[in-house]
């Protein structure tokens, strides 16, 4: 898979194009895997970043508890010729019924004729890109010799998040997996049993606080409103990464955690949407110069583990530049055919 821009010496022509195609989410599975995602983004973000404009997201409450939200984004280059828009909505009860919380869809245009090109299931674009830019930031911060991930959260997106995780980081031998519901936890762990080919042991546990402390990575994706990661429970040199929130009123790990660890972001939106960012800002636990950013990460404008013993706090929001480039790489492998 090509982990570059490819438009770079093979434009696609979009003129050619004479209506949308639909891209199967079998299609989509068959295409994407997180290790060669985690490359894509690695040696495309430097160099897109620049060139796309992306409005902060547009968010809307259509009832108390569920969310629309609309992330478009459109590109300046000639070599990414898309303009792009991911429609989503959130409802967090699913989960009582059985259904993922979060839905979407992809559409993408050409940013010559403003032709519609395709679109794809961006519940499943949003899993894989989500995962990955995890599976990104702690390929650089998380220790090389790190051995237990300890996953918070049995959702949808945790299978990609360990999946993500095992692909940046190889040492990784033992996974523990904590859910509210501790079946879901247990029912994930059989499900990796199967789906994993490494050589890695999984198995759920109920007590967060005591595997907390056993994490190298702890990587969370909840919908926590109140803080389930405790600071003072990090063992030294360990990395942590947050998922779940994109509210000021969603938080999965409390200012101790932020205190004591190096602070990074995907982007500048985490300052004013992440409850965990916000409110230690707000606070005064952390200052704005103190937060790095994934890409000066990439690109090593940004120092990245200092030590062993460092603590590394990731929070992502998520973001339209991915979204775009995850698109990218499906639309042209189907185009390739």
């Amino acid at each position: 898979m090509a982990s570059t821009l490819s438009q770079v010496n093979n434009p696609i022509n979009h003129t050619s194009v004479t209506s949308p195609i639909f891209i199967t989410t079998e299609f989509l599975h068959s295409v994407l895997s997180h290790r060669s995602l985690i490359q894509h983004f690695y040696t495309s973000l430097p160099t897109v970043s620049p060139t796309l404009h992306t409005p902060i997201r547009q968010s809307y409450a259509v009832s108390p508890s569920s969310s629309l939200l609309l992330m478009p984004s459109w590109s300046s280059s000639p070599f990414l010729p898309y303009i792009g828009i991911k429609l989503i909505t959130y409802f967090p009860g699913n989960s009582m019924l059985n259904l993922p919380g979060i839905h979407a869809s992809y559409v993408l245009f050409s940013s010559t004729t403003g032709q519609t090109l395709a679109s794809m299931d961006g519940t499943v674009l949003t899993l894989y890109r989500t995962a990955c830019v995890s599976g990104l930031a702690s390929k650089i911060l998380a220790r090389d010799d790190s051995k237990v991930l300890v996953m918070v959260g049995a959702g949808a997106l945790a299978p990609h998040l360990i999946k993500a995780h095992l692909a940046a980081k190889p040492s990784l031998a033992k996974v523990i997996i904590w859910n509210r519901t501790m079946k879901k936890a247990a029912d994930l762990v059989e499900k990796l049993r199967v789906e994993c080919t490494e050589k890695v042991c999984f198995e759920s546990n109920d007590n967060l606080e005591e595997i907390i402390g056993l994490g190298d990575i702890v990587s969370c994706a909840t919908n926590a409103d109140r803080p389930l990661v405790k600071g003072e429970k990090l063992k030294p040199g360990a990395h942590l990464d947050l998922v779940g929130s994109f509210k000021e009123t969603m938080r999965e790990c409390d200012d101790e955690a932020i205190r004591r660890g190096r602070v990074f972001v995907d982007n500048e939106a985490a300052l004013v949407e992440a409850g965990e960012i916000v409110g230690a800002l707000e606070r005064g636990v952390i200052d704005k110069k103190d937060v790095g950013y994934l890409v000066e990460l990439i690109k090593g404008d940004e120092a990245g583990r200092r030590d062993s013993r460092e603590i590394t706090v990731f929070k992502s929001v998520g973001s339209a530049i991915v979204d775009m480039l995850a698109a990218q790489l499906v639309y042209e492998h189907y185009m390739k055919g």
